[in-house]
């Protein structure tokens, strides 16, 4: 693939994202913003995007069981239309299945003691779902 990718992992008071390396190979976790509005986050967003040079943005969207999109994935397409707008035109949604869960697990599975596990998930869940989205299309390679 070897495009530098921008993961968004949003939520009601966070927004989780994650950069991949410039092969589009490795996702890291990157920063946490804070949501404000559509647009805000929409404007943040875009100037991290700008200032990493990433030529994608995906952002997780979660889907039922029949594949259509929840309440919180037509928030995320809302999201990637505001981004759209600004110009950004490779933006994605991308199924961020259980990526919380298994950011919760990745800790637990690192050692991390209990009381320091309530923290923030929002940035290992956006690289969660970027590594995820970039194992996939390096098969498709």
């Amino acid at each position: 693939m070897k495009l530098k990718v921008l993961a968004v992992d949003p939520g009601e008071k966070r927004i989780g994202l994650a950069i991949s390396d410039d092969l589009g190979v490795i996702a890291n976790p990157l920063v946490v913003l804070h949501h404000v509005s559509r647009e805000k986050d929409a404007q943040g967003i875009m100037k991290i995007a700008r200032e990493k040079k990433a030529e994608k943005i995906i952002i997780g969207s979660s889907y039922n069981e029949v594949n259509l999109l929840t309440p919180e994935g037509r928030k995320a397409e809302k999201l990637a239309d505001a981004i759209c707008n600004m110009g950004f035109t490779d933006v994605e949604l991308w199924d961020e299945f259980e990526s919380t869960k298994t950011a919760q697990k990745t800790r637990r599975e690192m050692g991390v003691k209990r009381s320091k596990r309530k923290g923030h998930l929002d940035e290992l869940a956006a690289t969660i779902i970027l590594q995820s989205y970039l194992d996939e299309h390096k098969e498709m390679d």
